[in-house]
């Protein structure tokens, strides 16, 4: 009888998790309860209840992702710090601004609306500024971090920790401001989101850190910025990311402008609703698992952006009267701007640390992150002086009344078609067609799905 021939593959240990690294999950938990209140719905509900214009929320949208540009000059001194120290500054430095946020309410008795507008927009700035410098550690922290074969997977689970505390943080934002919030109900909301940061930084501290290469610490010379932007496969990962930060840009604000402008819902129920796009991104972890790894990026990004283009649709019709903002119709469009926003955002990252080379890593990623949140940045303002700029003129044309809404959904229903047209010229090895990704999410056997939310021994 003849001998079996070995199984190369045999005694091979698969790539596992490291030790400590559900204190980055953690990490996420508390992170999220704490930023979604000052940097999304509920911040945007306060400058309303101060008469910001549609031109300052969108600077309040767009603060944030516009002052990661410091990344650039901060990225050279990660290797002097570590990256757990670095970011760890960064994120307890924010989270005293945080405490301060909390205090400008209660100043009502003593200042007006528009200088509590102007102290909020400062206190914010110093928020983002010190956030923007830290964040740069972070992608190259969790690359190193993570082996190459289990990233999808963590980012598919972090995306869910983080949609599932969004959730939470957002009931009880709601809750807080339930009825005519005055003040002091601000204040609490936002002593919240100070302390919960606080709590997070606990948990960052834990996560393990990854020590720089001596070669990445050794080296001194001029960074070839311009070369890293011409590399081939990163170059088109860039255009797509610029075109879906101009597409995505200020969607999650303006969707809570229209709600309370042109729906009249009260503060409490606009936070309720906004919660769906949080369940929409909750359910990413069912629809990918670890199958980002399997698949690859560039299918679900095509997928994503072809069901983009129907979404913002839906809302430019709800908005020039083609049907009623009904709770289901909204609760509906919500889920899928959180579904399809989650889905976007861990494919993208993926990518960039699939194609990023190690050597420059941490300058490469400086890159992709301020390309991306610089135009997220500049995206919401743009959007809001076009707002602005329309006004309160509306006119009828193809069976829709075309007013400022309108025009903001259709406009950014036009910027997602031109990046579903960027995201197929997308290099990326190995990467599965739109077939199979339709194939393994959408036909498969009922049974093979519910099993999924089987306990497991």
């Amino acid at each position: 009888m003849p001998e079996a021939a070995p199984n190369p593959n045999a005694g091979e240990t698969p790539e596992q998790f490291p030790p400590g690294l559900h204190n980055a999950y953690l990490f996420s938990a508390f992170n999220a309860l704490s930023f979604q209140i000052v940097l999304s719905s509920p911040m945007v509900l306060y400058a309303k209840t101060l008469e910001a214009s549609a031109t300052v929320l969108g600077i309040i949208a767009g603060m944030m992702p516009l002052l990661v540009i410091f990344q650039i000059p901060a990225a050279s001194h990660i290797p002097r710090l570590g990256f757990r120290r670095f970011v760890y500054a960064g994120w307890g430095t924010r989270v005293m601004f945080i405490f301060a946020m909390a205090a400008v309410p209660l100043t009502e008795f003593f200042l007006d609306p528009r200088n509590r507008l102007a102290l909020i927009l400062v206190l914010l700035f110093c928020f983002n500024l010190s956030r923007g410098i830290s964040s740069c550690a972070w992608l190259p922290w969790i690359t190193a971090l993570v082996p190459a074969s289990l990233r999808g997977k963590y980012l598919s689970r972090d995306a869910a920790v983080q949609n599932f505390a969004s959730f939470f943080t957002f009931l009880v934002a709601a809750l807080c401001l339930s009825g005519t919030p005055r003040g002091w109900q601000f204040a609490l909301l936002f002593g919240f989101s100070a302390v919960t940061g606080a709590i997070s930084l606990s948990f960052l501290k834990r996560i393990p850190d990854v020590p720089i290469p001596d070669e990445v610490r050794a080296s001194r010379g001029p960074v070839p910025w311009l070369a890293m932007l011409r590399h081939p496969p990163f170059k088109k990962l860039l255009n797509m990311v610029v075109a879906w930060s101009v597409a995505y840009g200020g969607v999650t604000a303006f969707i809570v402008a229209f709600l309370k402008s042109a729906g009249g819902l009260p503060e409490g129920r606009i936070l309720l609703v906004s919660s769906m796009a949080f369940i929409g991104g909750l359910s990413s972890l069912w629809f990918l698992g670890s199958r980002l790894d399997r698949l690859g990026s560039k299918p679900v990004l095509t997928f994503c952006f072809v069901v983009w283009v129907a979404t913002l649709g839906g809302w430019m019709c709800m908005a020039g009267g083609a049907f009623s903002a009904s709770l289901l119709a909204v609760l509906l469009l919500q889920f899928l701007v959180g579904l399809l926003a989650a889905l976007v955002q861990m494919s993208n990252t993926r990518l960039a640390m699939a194609i990023v080379p190690p050597m420059g890593r941490n300058h490469f990623f400086a890159i992709y992150s301020v390309l991306n949140n610089v135009t997220l940045g500049v995206a919401p303002v743009a959007w809001g002086l076009l707002i602005d700029a329309v006004g309160d003129r509306s006119w009828i044309a193809l069976g829709l009344s075309w007013n400022r809404f309108t025009i903001f959904f259709g406009g950014a229903m036009l910027a997602f078609a031109v990046t579903l047209v960027l995201a197929r010229r997308l290099d990326e090895p190995q990467a599965a067609s739109l077939e199979d990704l339709l194939r393994e999410v959408l036909l498969q056997p009922p049974q093979r799905m519910l099993m999924r939310f089987w306990p497991r021994s």
